[in-house]
């Protein structure tokens, strides 16, 4: 073929597994799914046929098989696809089901902690046979888009290898709809920062993600401005929402990229940093002192308040839960009001 294309390479096989010292069932598995996915590729369907295989005690996954449009996609090579489309992606929504609520959960993952959750996945995949996960993925150009992730997942013990058959379909315009939806119940109108349901949701992944060891810790931090109700009573209800969006604007711009944080309710806010409780305090401290020195002015008359914090790191709890971490970083921010607000307090004595 031109330009260096081999003819399988043409007809989208892109493997190793035809030519290679593979057991004859595997060999003529793979075979048959080839066949009909080529014939299904040339009708040219608005979705994305690919097989892709992986041995059981490695953590590289290659692709046997490449719909053509998966590679235009990409501006790239069958052999190099793997390697490109896991660089792509910006994240990954698996959909694992929850056997004891009958029910299907979303757990969200960035491109860097994918490799951290491999096994537990490979564990589903062995009982359950087959894989449902949506990717956001970064194409060359700049454009973004989501694709769907739907495939059937058959093991071959004597090769010690997975074989994964599968489509991929793009479902940007549906995830939109998706995060505009989600963005309308999740986050407080008056601060434009995530509410309590997105701070459980966090919680419950990088929960998660700790007792599977994907992290080494993180640190939950329960955050309150001191002396509120005078901001109220001194300066009007309107004065006290306009300090409110104030402190949630500082503090978006005071904490890091991996940082987040949220309004709780009335003056009280939230915050999750990924670290040792040692990381936890410094953002805690910075965020302290941004809002200590921020001033706000309202008609005229300038307003400053500061704020208490109380946190917690995971590897503190003998019992790992939301209420234990809230529980524990809401003791530590009585401490600190105890103690004179305007501090950080990190520990119970």
């Amino acid at each position: 073929m031109s330009d260096g294309i081999s003819e399988s390479e043409e007809d989208g096989y892109c493997g190793r597994i035809l030519h290679g010292n593979f057991s004859p069932e595997l060999r003529q598995r793979l075979a048959e799914c080839l066949a009909a996915f080529q014939v299904f590729d040339r009708i040219g369907a608005p979705v994305i046929p690919y097989i892709s295989a992986w041995r059981q005690d490695e953590h590289i996954i290659w692709y046997e098989y490449a719909g053509r449009r998966f590679t235009e996609m990409f501006g790239c090579r069958g052999p190099q696809l793997a390697e490109v489309f896991r660089e792509a992606v910006i994240d990954h929504r698996i959909f694992q089901r929850n056997k004891a609520e009958a029910a299907i959960q979303e757990q969200i993952l960035s491109r860097h902690e994918l490799s951290g959750v491999r096994n537990g996945l490979r564990a589903e995949v062995m009982e359950s046979g087959t894989v449902e996960a949506v990717y956001k993925v970064a194409l060359p150009g700049g454009a973004v888009c989501w694709l769907k992730d739907r495939a059937r997942v058959e093991t071959f013990a004597d090769d010690r290898l997975y074989l994964s058959v599968g489509l991929l379909i793009e479902v940007s315009n549906e995830m939109a709809q998706k995060d505009l939806l989600e963005r309308i119940g999740y986050f407080d109108n008056l601060t434009n920062l995530p509410n309590r349901n997105i701070m459980q949701r966090s919680i419950e992944v990088k929960t998660a993600q700790f007792n599977r060891g994907h992290i080494t810790d993180f640190t939950f931090l329960m955050l309150d401005l001191d002396h509120f109700k005078a901001v109220n009573d001194t300066y009007g209800h309107q004065a006290g929402d306009q300090v409110l969006a104030t402190v949630a604007e500082v503090m978006g711009v005071a904490k890091r990229r991996e940082d987040e944080i949220g309004r709780y309710g009335g003056e009280e806010f939230y915050g999750l940093a990924l670290g040792s409780i040692a990381i936890g305090r410094d953002f805690a401290e910075r965020l302290r002192q941004r809002v200590a020195t921020t001033v706000v002015v309202h008609e005229g008359q300038e307003i400053v308040v500061t704020m208490s914090i109380g946190l917690v790191a995971a590897s503190e709890l003998a019992v790992l839960n939301i209420d234990a971490l809230i529980a524990a970083a809401d003791r530590r921010l009585y401490k600190a009001k105890h103690d004179g607000r305007n501090r950080v307090c990190w520990r119970d004595e």
